[in-house]
C-alpha cells in the first residue's frame, strides 16, 4: 500500500457534506470481531497471527469490489504510513504495540470510508466514516461488509454473550459509535460540564479530540481545561448496554441534542459577546495570512477560531466540509507526504529544517484556502 493512497484528500469521504455539519464533523462506526477456535491475539501462538492473516485476505480478495482494496503488513509499514494511519484514526501507536507486527495488518478501501485492521486488539477491527451526523451510511457500511464477510468467516459468537472480543465492554454488538464534534460557543460560555452532563445518561462519554487546549490559545477561544480548538469525540461507553438500535439510537440521539446544545449558545454568544466572536476570527484570520511558520496545536486552534467566524455568519468564503479536510491537511503526516513527493522551493535559512519545512507548508496551506474569505 502506497502513502499516496492514505495521504489522498481529493474525493476523500470527510470532504462530503452531511446532516448537523455546523457542529458534527464526521460519525464513525466500528466493529470488532474475533475468528472461532483462535485465541485473541495478545495469546497467539506459533504461525496463527499468519494463519488469520491469511483467512481474512481471502475473504476480502473474494469480494465483488475486491480491487477497491488494499493491505499491508503492519511490519511493512514506513515511519510515515504509521503517522498518517494514526492521524485517521485507524491505527494507533498504542494499539500497533499490542501484538507482533508480523501478525498485523490494515486493510483500506480505496475511497478511506472502510478500514479494517487485523490481529490489532482483536483478530478484525472494521471501521467505518461518514461526514456529518449520518449513521445510515456509516453502520450501513460497516454492517454490509461484516455480513459479506461471514460468508467465509466464521466468527466467534455466543447466543448468551453476543460476539465474543479481547475487551469484556465490547462483547455483544461489538459495535462502538462515535461522533467528532466542534463547540466553540459551549466552550466559550464555560458550558462543557454541563452539556457533558446532559449527556451522560445516554451511554456516550466525551474526550478530547486533539489534546488539552490552554487559556492562551490564539484564537481567544481556547480556555484552561477544554479541548484544543473546541473539538470533541462523543462516543459510546460499552457494547451491552441495550440491543444494537438503542446504541445507535442513543449517539444519534447525542448528536443532535449537543448539537442543539451549541445552536443555542451561539445565539447567545451572538447576542452577548459579538466583539469577543469577532476577535476570535479577527485573530485567526491575522495569524494565518501573517505567519511564515504555523506549529499544529496552533492551526488547529486557528481553523477552530475561523470556523467558529463563519457559524457565527461573521465570515463567508468557506464551506465546512473545507474546513474539516483542513484538520487532516494539517497533520504532521500530510505535510511529510506532500514534502516529500512535492518540489518546494524554501527560503534558505527554512531549506533542509524538515519541522520548519513542515510548519512553513502548513502556514502556506492555510494561507491558500482562507484566501476567498470575506
Amino acid at each position: 500500500m502506497s502513502s499516496s493512497l492514505m495521504a489522498d484528500s481529493q474525493g476523500a469521504w470527510y470532504t462530503d457534506k452531511g446532516a448537523e455539519r455546523d457542529v458534527v464533523l464526521s460519525s464513525r462506526m466500528r466493529l470488532a470481531r474475533n475468528l472461532a477456535n483462535f485465541p485473541f491475539p495478545a495469546r497467539l501462538r506459533g504461525n496463527d497471527g499468519e494463519r488469520i492473516q491469511s483467512i481474512v485476505t481471502d475473504a476480502f480478495n473474494h469480494l465483488d469490489n475486491a480491487d477497491d482494496f488494499q493491505a499491508v503488513c503492519v511490519k511493512n509499514l514506513d515511519q510515515l504510513g504509521s503517522k498518517i494511519l494514526d492521524e485517521r484514526g485507524i491505527l494507533s501507536g498504542a494499539a500497533s504495540s499490542s501484538g507482533k507486527a508480523e501478525d498485523q495488518e490494515v486493510i483500506l478501501r480505496k475511497d478511506g470510508r472502510l478500514a479494517c485492521t487485523v490481529n490489532v486488539l482483536d483478530h478484525l477491527h472494521i471501521s467505518s466514516f461518514a461526514a456529518g451526523l449520518d449513521f445510515d451510511r456509516a453502520v450501513g457500511e460497516g454492517r454490509n461488509i461484516d455480513s459479506l464477510l461471514q460468508k467465509r468467516i466464521q466468527f466467534a459468537a455466543s447466543y448468551d454473550y453476543g460476539f465474543l472480543t479481547a475487551s469484556v465492554m465490547d462483547a455483544g454488538s461489538g459495535m462502538k459509535l462515535s461522533i467528532r464534534v466542534h463547540l466553540p460557543s459551549l466552550s466559550m460560555l464555560g458550558r462543557i460540564r454541563g452539556a457533558i452532563q446532559a449527556l451522560s445518561s445516554s451511554n456516550v462519554a466525551f474526550r478530547a479530540s486533539y489534546g488539552a487546549g490552554t487559556g492562551g490559545a490564539v484564537s481567544g477561544n481556547g480556555g484552561s481545561g477544554t479541548s484544543l480548538g473546541s473539538y470533541y469525540d462523543i462516543y459510546t461507553v460499552d457494547c451491552q448496554t441495550g440491543s444494537e438500535y438503542d446504541q445507535i439510537a442513543s449517539i444519534v440521539s447525542a448528536g443532535k441534542k449537543i448539537a442543539e446544545l451549541e445552536r443555542l449558545a451561539r445565539e447567545e454568544c451572538c447576542k452577548t459577546m459579538e466583539s469577543e466572536a469577532r476577535n476570535c476570527l479577527y485573530r485567526s484570520l491575522a495569524l494565518a495570512k501573517s505567519s511564515i511558520f504555523i506549529p499544529l496545536r496552533e492551526g488547529i486552534d486557528i481553523v477552530s477560531g475561523i470556523k467558529w467566524g463563519v457559524d457565527m455568519g461573521l465570515a463567508s468564503g468557506i464551506e465546512a466540509s473545507e474546513l474539516y479536510a483542513l484538520l487532516f491537511r494539517i497533520q504532521e503526516g500530510h505535510l511529510e507526504y506532500v514534502l516529500k513527493n512535492g518540489n518546494f522551493t524554501f527560503e534558505s535559512d527554512v531549506e533542509g529544517n524538515r519541522i520548519k519545512e513542515g510548519e512553513r507548508l502548513r502556514a502556506i496551506i492555510l494561507q491558500e484556502a482562507f484566501s476567498n474569505i470575506g
